[in-house]
């Protein structure tokens, strides 16, 4: 199994030395750099420029935003777990720490889409001024790459890391579970994203979404997939991650500029 994978490794190899797959890779991620350095360079440019509140001090959470980052950041690590024993050819191990990276992505969207409802209630929006205008769309640009991450790695844990329907079948159910638990909490009064739910309904979809998880977590422990199917798929789980350190890198940038950098400011600056 290892000489047909060495050979098809090499097949896509190029002068260079390096994997095709993994050198188109670098180069969207550098051109995704352009894109992420205009809209932070925009941010800084019209920082502290708003005609009208409200203002980053007044609504930013710096305590729950460092959680939601926390959170991204375990994630990179959960990837590199997945890796691992996805090239030790361990698909089992290399599910559940796809599946990990996968949940805690979305755990990271759910604070974004509780932080973005927070802000409209506080009467911030795109429109609003200047710091909603950058705000939303600095956030919102890395949230659809969270979302695209987090869709890439449930495909890939469902399509390359088994092999049969029973399999696919349990993840399909426990990804069902985890959004049931998902939504539960949005619906809770504590987050009222979703508000004017009954709370026995939302314990009901809750409760009934975290059965269905762990059930799924038991049985996805025992594994039909043949010897070498794991350790086969190793390039492209490599470009899976190669894209979420990516976006986990860029995060602390944006973190820093608008979490830490801007947390303070409070009137324009007026003349400039």
């Amino acid at each position: 199994m290892s000489e047909v994978v060495t050979a098809h490794d090499e097949a896509h190899h190029n002068s260079t030395g390096i994997d095709t797959r993994k050198l188109l890779m670098w180069i969207f991620l550098g051109s995704d750099c352009l894109f992420f350095g205009s809209f932070i360079a925009t941010y800084l440019v019209y920082r502290n420029r708003s005609l009208v509140g409200p203002y980053p001090s007044e609504i930013l959470d710096i305590p729950l935003t460092t959680i939601s980052t926390f959170v991204l950041l375990m994630s990179s690590l959960a990837m590199v777990l997945a890796l691992n024993y996805t090239q030790r050819d361990k698909p089992v191990a290399g599910r559940y720490w796809t599946l990990a990276t996968a949940c805690l992505g979305a755990i990271f969207l759910g604070f974004q889409v509780y932080e973005f409802n927070h802000f409209v209630n506080l009467g911030l929006t795109p429109k609003t001024n200047m710091f909603g205008t950058t705000f939303f769309v600095l956030t919102g640009f890395h949230g659809a790459h969270v979302t695209f991450g987090v869709l890439w790695l449930l495909t890939f844990a469902f399509s390359c890391l088994t092999t049969s329907l029973k399999e696919r079948a349990i993840i399909v159910l426990s990804i069902i579970g985890f959004l049931m638990i998902f939504f539960a909490t949005l619906m809770s009064d504590w987050l009222h994203v979703i508000p004017h739910v009954p709370f026995n309904t939302v314990m009901a979809v809750g409760g009934a979404g975290a059965l269905i998880l762990l059930i799924s977590v038991i049985l996805l422990r025992k594994t039909s997939t043949p010897k070498g199917i794991a350790e086969s798929q190793t390039m492209n789980l490599e470009l899976s991650g190669l894209y979420w350190h990516f976006v986990d890198i860029v995060w602390i940038v944006i973190f820093t500029i608008i979490y830490l950098v801007s947390a303070k400011d409070v009137a324009p600056i007026i003349g400039m």
